[in-house]
């Protein structure tokens, strides 16, 4: 991977002014990273990780993968959001790379130059949650959701909450 601060924690927030997807992060060791993420990105990237969400399913299809979805979405703890005080980074993120493990996969945010600003390794369980966060804040920025699939219809997620964290 990249030379490039590790997210430890992540709050991630429509912005109304923006119309722009903000992801707040924290390192391990508490540096912030504001990264602003496009619906054009985000619109790409999310037919991506959840088509690979469900290539490592197996068999049940969309069945399974709704139950995991919701599975996921409920254990996600509620905490304090990572705030963009005087952030070491704050740039608009034109690129993400994705590395896939055994164990979940790892998003690398990049500029235009291709240089790494942060990266951010989801367990499964945790990119599920992350999704289900995404997904939130486009209904609450009123973006199409045609990038989603099925199994995560709004009528299967938690309506959007002003903030919501991901640890």
């Amino acid at each position: 991977m990249p030379d490039c601060p590790e997210l430890q924690r992540i709050t991630t927030e429509y912005v109304t002014i923006e119309d722009r997807l903000r992801l707040t992060g924290a390192t391990g060791d508490d540096q912030i990273v504001v990264l602003w993420l496009t619906q054009k990105l985000l619109n790409l990237l999310v037919p991506q990780l959840t088509g690979w969400l469900e290539r490592q399913g197996g068999a049940g299809g969309e069945l399974l993968q709704e139950f995991a979805q919701q599975a996921a979405e409920a254990s996600l703890p509620i905490e304090a959001a990572v705030r963009a005080a005087a952030p070491e980074t704050n740039a608009l993120v034109v690129t993400v790379d994705i590395a896939t493990r055994a164990e979940g996969a790892i998003l690398v945010f990049k500029t235009e130059d291709n240089t790494p600003l942060a990266s951010l390794p989801l367990p499964f369980e945790a990119l599920r949650q992350w999704l289900g966060i995404v997904r939130n804040q486009y209904v609450a920025g009123g973006w199409p959701t045609s990038a989603w699939p099925a199994w995560m219809d709004e009528t299967h997620i938690a309506p959007p909450a002003q903030t919501t964290a991901l640890h």
